[in-house]
């Protein structure tokens, strides 16, 4: 069982980055959470992490995929036990997950963002990265996978650092990360990763070109940015500013097309700046499961012409810039 210490202790992470950069960041960071708790939610998740399974995985993937030990490890109904247990942690958005031969078959597929731009980006081997908006830690994990030393997600959301907790229980060896904090809790200046990511945050920021900002003061000189939004097609100077809801989500702020958005990271002082892909949105990609029950894409496209949304705008499109600082 977890003790009450495990949950949100990140004096580990604090003594690795004694004396460096990044120990402005972890000093944000109480020693635990728990304390400060307030969430109406939290005892019922607290008590899915309390019930886990004391299991250590034999093996580990990382790479090619997120899986946690092997299925010959827990039977049928240690599966579904488990399967009960992290169900009271639902939704699950970021994923697929294989925890034991448990398929955590997430709201999105995270693999096919991931598959489109790791071999696009700078090596991640021996880096400092940060995940902005890294929801249950998915990302941070492959991150890991492909070489980075250590990397840290920052996500506000409560329920989504109880998910990666619950996966931290097994997988306790990588120098992986999540925060429950904002980017705007990230001292100003930190300039300390070699690598940040920020994946589907631009569109929710009232003040895109502050974002930018705010993400190069994290990167060390010559670091890399991942940048991956929503974009419309159209020339540059264009940006669609949806006047109320944009595919069912009513925070959505600036959605510019790829010649907007590159003028954008060149208006924040990024240089190198290159578009490595452009992908719609698909139904396969975006969906309700078992582990995300409420709506998705295919509820917020237009059931007779699925290229607009149900407001009428165009249909999800998402683009990956890669900039210097």
């Amino acid at each position: 069982m977890h003790s009450p210490q495990t949950i949100f202790d990140y004096s580990e992470l604090k003594a690795k980055v004694k004396n460096t950069k990044l120990a402005r960041l972890v000093a944000v960071v109480p020693d635990t959470f728990l304390a400060q708790i307030n969430h109406g939610d939290f005892p019922a998740w607290k008590q899915v992490l309390d019930a886990l399974p004391e299991l250590s995985p034999q093996s580990f993937e990382l790479d090619q995929e997120l899986r946690v030990g092997s299925a010959e490890q827990l039977n049928d109904a240690g599966r579904g036990d488990l399967k009960n247990l992290l169900l009271g942690l639902q939704p699950w958005r970021k994923g697929p997950i294989n925890l034991f031969g448990l398929d955590i078959d997430t709201e999105w597929h995270s693999d096919w963002k991931w598959d489109r731009l790791k071999n696009k980006i700078s090596s991640l081997s021996g880096r400092k990265v940060l995940d902005v908006g890294c929801g249950n830690g998915y990302h941070c994990w492959r991150m890991a996978g492909a070489g980075a030393e250590l990397v840290i997600g920052v996500d506000p959301h409560l329920l989504f650092s109880m998910q990666y907790w619950a996966i931290r229980h097994f997988l306790k060896e990588p120098s992986v990360y999540v925060l429950p904090l904002s980017l705007e809790a990230v001292p100003d200046k930190l300039e300390a990763f070699d690598t940040v990511f920020s994946m589907g945050v631009l569109y929710h920021r009232r003040s895109p070109i502050d974002h930018l900002y705010a993400l190069k003061d994290c990167l060390r000189k010559g670091g890399e940015l991942v940048l991956e939004t929503l974009v419309i097609e159209g020339e540059r100077g264009m940006s669609l500013v949806p006047e109320e809801r944009y595919a069912r989500m009513p925070n959505v702020w600036f959605l510019p097309t790829c010649a907007t958005l590159e003028s954008w990271l060149l208006k924040a002082g990024y240089k190198n700046i290159r578009l490595i892909d452009v992908a719609v949105t698909s139904v396969d990609e975006q969906r309700s499961t078992q582990w995300m029950k409420f709506e998705s894409l295919p509820q917020a496209l237009n059931k007779q012409d699925p290229s607009i949304t149900i407001e009428g705008l165009p249909a999800p499109k998402r683009a990956i810039f890669i900039a210097e600082k």
